[in-house]
């Protein structure tokens, strides 16, 4: 019966510092050597914990004399939460199961929210470890049952436990869950069980691994019986000294040695042979080279040809049966790689990861014109400007977990780059942007039908006293450009601006803060302008209603200078009212 049904696989996700390698380190201690233990996050994606050991770390699932049919668990250990997003299939996510850490003392925080989208984006079932209880004010470790050590807790300590779990359940009921402590859960298909743990004691780690084993008996028995083909996603592709290799999930199926395999690409997918094969060593950070290897596994390929393999790919065994995987594939990456007419351009470091930014975009109604695998490079900042004439809010290339070619780094750029390694920040600072820019056109659409500005006389600097009047002034806010007509401090009308220069170099505009010198035709300095200290732009009712309507696009000093026109109008003429 064992030998039918695969590894469940596990993957480990949540917020930055909230405990996640802690944890997993605690679930997989038993039988790794102290020295091997504490590094093996930092040397492998995943971890292989055989089901003899989960029940050494779990006695209770003797205690409570729990049949188990599956062979172990494949932890899923990629450093950093962007590679949870990594771990795709067609169908939905790679990981049968997912333990969602999140700091008791913190509650939700962005990443953690995220994480919960990719989840349900996913249909991942999951589990919460409310890690970090040993934070919580005056707790101590009681018993070795959970139940009974929440129960011998101070008065203090019950009270701020319970006020931090409540806080987390009304939270994760905002996002869609029926969330309540694994000890009162009655139904695990229609409510979110909650584990509190600590990863430093070790409370709470046995009755986690139990509700895990529960979970996986009891819900996903039918979707761990072993298929024949192989079939996996390609994780990482590494270097090591002159070889390279990628490290891979095989997630259904077996695979041997003497297989060839095709991968999928953007163009045709790659067919190659193996050259080694190799498995990690269950609660180990090494590999060993096998013949043949069953799902589910983390494993190691050498390659003949590996050339253009991406992160976050599919794989599965070749058969001659070409036409078949390619339309496949062609499903599996077609359908996470729906772009618009129009939008912006967007490269991720992984199949996957683009995926989930994908996802994420639409539900912000952000439209991908471009999405591509791999670092930022020319031809994306070509797109990009060719939406300067389209649409300037989309002259846009966003870099989830991704980096610019040298020769992009090189080169002016018209557009934006905008790179982050967290999805939320990136969507963050993306719609950040797009209101701005948004902000900035439509002011620049306003300016086109007049102005706002106070100008100051430069009384030292009069070039020329008449046809034209030349002479020097400060830009205390606002702008000016030629064409524009100005007014003195009591409203009367005095010219239109004939030029503008700046260091005898004639300007279309000068803005808040620049010395200039200005020409105004029909104007004899001395006569009329000689006990003026200010000028401004002259505009009609309708134009300063336009400003006042949109207020939120000007500066405080604008906003300040339109109230001293309008004081001004008014003193002028009576009938100018506002």
């Amino acid at each position: 019966m064992t030998s039918q049904i695969r590894n469940p696989i596990v993957t480990v996700a949540g917020h930055v510092d909230h405990g996640k390698t802690s944890l997993l380190d605690n679930i997989r201690k038993t039988g790794v050597a102290d020295a091997e233990a504490g590094g093996i996050t930092q040397k492998i994606s995943f971890t292989k914990v055989p089901i003899e050991n989960i029940k050494k770390r779990c006695l209770l699932i003797e205690e409570k004399n729990i049949k188990l049919d599956f062979p172990g668990f494949l932890f899923i250990d990629t450093p950093g939460h962007a590679a949870f997003s990594h771990l795709r299939k067609r169908g939905g996510s790679l990981a049968d199961l997912a333990i969602l850490v999140i700091d008791i003392n913190e509650g939700i925080m962005p990443q953690t929210a995220e994480v919960i989208e990719i989840l349900r984006l996913n249909k991942t079932p999951f589990l919460i470890a409310l890690n970090k209880i040993d934070n919580i004010s005056g707790w101590r470790k009681q018993s070795e049952g959970l139940k009974d050590s929440l129960e011998m807790q101070s008065q203090n300590a019950k009270m701020d436990f319970n006020e931090k779990l409540l806080t987390i359940i009304g939270s994760l009921y905002h996002h869609g869950f029926n969330a309540k402590p694994f000890y009162e859960v009655t139904d695990f298909s229609s409510q979110l069980a909650l584990v509190p743990c600590s990863a430093k004691t070790g409370e709470g780690i046995s009755e986690l691994i139990l509700m895990l084993c529960g979970l996986s008996q009891k819900f996903l028995k039918e979707s761990l019986k072993l298929k024949k083909d192989a079939k996996g996603v390609i994780l990482e592709i590494k270097k090591e000294k002159t070889m390279q290799y990628a490290e891979a999930i095989l997630y259904d199926g077996i695979l041997s040695a003497k297989d060839e395999i095709a991968i999928a690409s953007f163009d045709e997918p790659i067919i190659t042979k193996i050259r080694v094969l190799e498995e990690i060593m269950p609660l180990s950070s090494k590999f060993k080279p096998v013949y043949q290897t069953t799902a589910a596994n983390g494993i190691r390929l050498q390659l003949i040809n590996s050339n253009g393999i991406l992160p976050g790919m599919p794989f599965s065994i070749f058969k001659n049966n070409l036409n078949e995987i390619k339309k496949e594939f062609e499903k599996e990456i077609g359908e996470k790689l729906q772009t618009d007419e129009e939008g912006i351009i967007i490269k991720a470091d992984s199949l996957g990861s683009l995926e989930a930014l994908i996802s994420l975009l639409k539900q912000e109604n952000i439209k991908i014109i471009s999405a591509g695998i791999g670092s930022i490079n020319k031809k994306d900042i070509i797109k990009a400007e060719a939406n300067l004439k389209i649409n300037p809010i989309d002259a846009i290339v966003l870099g989830f977990n991704v980096e610019e070619d040298e020769e992009v780094k090189e080169t002016e750029k018209k557009i934006k780059i905008i790179k982050q390694e967290v999805i939320y920040k990136l969507i963050e600072d993306l719609l950040k942007f797009q209101e701005e820019k948004r902000k900035k056109i439509k002011k620049e659409r306003l300016m086109e039908l007049a102005s706002i500005s106070k100008i100051k006389i430069l009384h030292q600097y009069v070039f020329r006293n008449s046809n034209p009047a030349i002479f020097g002034v400060a830009i205390e806010s606002g702008k000016i450009k030629p064409g524009i007509p100005l007014m003195n401090e009591n409203g009367e009308q005095v010219a239109k601006i004939k030029a503008i220069q700046e260091n005898q170099n004639q300007l279309h505009e000068a803005t808040q803060g620049m010395e200039i010198a200005m020409s105004l035709p029909g104007i004899n300095f001395e006569r009329q302008l000689k006990e003026t200290n200010y000028l401004y732009t002259d505009m009609s009712k309708q134009q300063f209603r336009k400003f006042k309507d949109n207020k939120d696009l000007l500066t405080h000093e604008e906003i300040q200078t339109l109230q001293k026109i309008a004081e001004i109008k008014r003193k002028a003429n009576a009938g100018w009212e506002i």
